[in-house]
């Protein structure tokens, strides 16, 4: 199976556990080294990225759910994602590149409409493929995901989504459609 296809059926298994819907967020870090079966830093592939986004991409694109690449340390794992899913968000000038960024966040760049990047965003998902640490880019109560399998070619990946933190006690009620 190709790495867009497992990407194509992780994503969608992801969405589905998720509860994911229109307008929701996703975030992704994703080190395409280890996907080749390499130390995560050290084999940077423009080819597996884009592998791996066009996989991920189709399917949100079809559910209207945005797209969050997170960049590598050297660029602080900022995010990469489009202006309309963050239209009041403060952007920084970088243009992520191979070794600064990561390859998935440059091809994200690349090919996104009107692609921004920022320093921080608050998802509603997550995968973190090649175990790069995406949970800085969570909202506050992520809860782990487990799917019918955890790993993309050749690197493991760890999944999540979030839920509304519950507050009032003992007296509260709470709706749990939303935990």
């Amino acid at each position: 199976m190709s790495i867009k296809q497992e990407c194509i059926d992780v994503i969608s298994e992801l969405c589905q556990a998720a509860k994911l819907k229109q307008g929701d967020i996703l975030v992704v870090g994703c080190s395409t080294s280890e996907v080749v079966g390499s130390k995560i830093g050290t084999n940077s592939d423009p080819d597996t990225a884009l592998e791996i986004f066009e996989g991920i991409y189709s399917v949100l694109k079809e559910k209207g759910i945005y797209l969050a690449v997170q960049c590598c340390e050297h660029l602080n794992r900022a995010i990469v994602t489009e202006r309309a899913a963050v239209p009041f968000a403060e952007a920084v000038n970088v243009v992520p590149q191979k070794k600064a960024g990561g390859s998935l966040a440059t091809v994200a760049y690349s090919k996104m409409a009107d692609p921004v990047v920022i320093e921080e965003i608050k998802a509603d998902a997550g995968i973190d493929i090649g175990l790069t640490l995406i949970g800085m880019h969570l909202k506050r109560v992520a809860v782990p995901v487990r799917l019918s399998t955890n790993k993309i070619g050749n690197a493991l990946f760890t999944c999540a989504r979030t839920r509304p933190r519950f507050i009032g006690g003992e007296r509260a009620v709470y709706d749990m459609d939303k935990a």
